[in-house]
């Protein structure tokens, strides 16, 4: 009996359709959970796919798993940060653009832009359509040279306690040794006699140690 062969058609470059959700993306300036927002990209076919997200101004934007790859008919939340706040972005338009490939190849099967802008407030939202121009602005497409890869999103950096360093450790632990030892002229001690301190090497010593312990606690 002649068996059939299922073979997935050769995909031709650009040609797959692309779902994501939402199309456009729309920060607050007075409303920081707005900065904040997700894309869904959804893989409704039959075989993995491995994604990238592009930004006409990627310095701007953090982009939380900025490459990946979606399990066939399964979906993968990108999230996006706004991370440059400022009136003067208010009203630009930037782009981001998914391009999908399958997992063995490079070339992009297709591709998706989502539109992103600024604004003031949810509250000065006008109620009616945007003007022409506006959406002519928001449709314009961009050339591929003014995409750029979008770096992944790092966490914002803060000074991190780096602790005492080895020396200062050292500096304490030879204090610690100074103190147990032995007074000067005690007789039932089982301590060589050249390791007997005097009291004033041994409040010296505990100076020292009570300066490094102060140095360790803020540290």
């Amino acid at each position: 009996m002649q068996q059939q062969q299922h073979r997935q058609p050769e995909l031709v470059e650009g040609s797959l359709p692309v779902f994501v959700f939402p199309t456009e993306l729309v920060f607050y300036a007075d409303e920081q959970s707005s900065h904040k927002q997700v894309l869904t990209l959804y893989n409704p076919y039959e075989f993995a796919l491995k994604f990238k997200v592009l930004c006409t101004a990627p310095n701007k934007y953090s982009v939380v798993d900025s490459t990946g790859a979606v399990k066939p008919q399964c979906c993968v939340d990108i999230v996006i940060r706004h991370r440059d706040v400022r009136a003067c972005h208010y009203g630009v338009y930037d782009k981001f653009r998914l391009q999908v490939s399958e997992q063995s190849q490079r070339k992009a099967l297709g591709r998706k832009e989502v539109t992103a802008t600024l604004r003031p407030s949810a509250s000065q939202e006008p109620s009616s359509p945007r003007p022409p121009d506006e959406e002519r602005r928001a449709k314009e497409p961009f050339a591929d040279s003014e995409f750029f890869e979008q770096a992944a999103f790092q966490q914002e950096s803060r000074p991190v306690a780096g602790g005492p360093s080895l020396l200062t450790v050292l500096l304490g632990l030879v204090c610690m040794a100074a103190l147990m030892l032995p007074t000067l002229g005690e007789q039932e001690s089982t301590v060589p006699v050249y390791l007997h301190l005097s009291v004033n090497k041994k409040l010296v010593a505990a100076y020292v140690l009570g300066l490094l312990t102060m140095v360790i606690l803020r540290t």
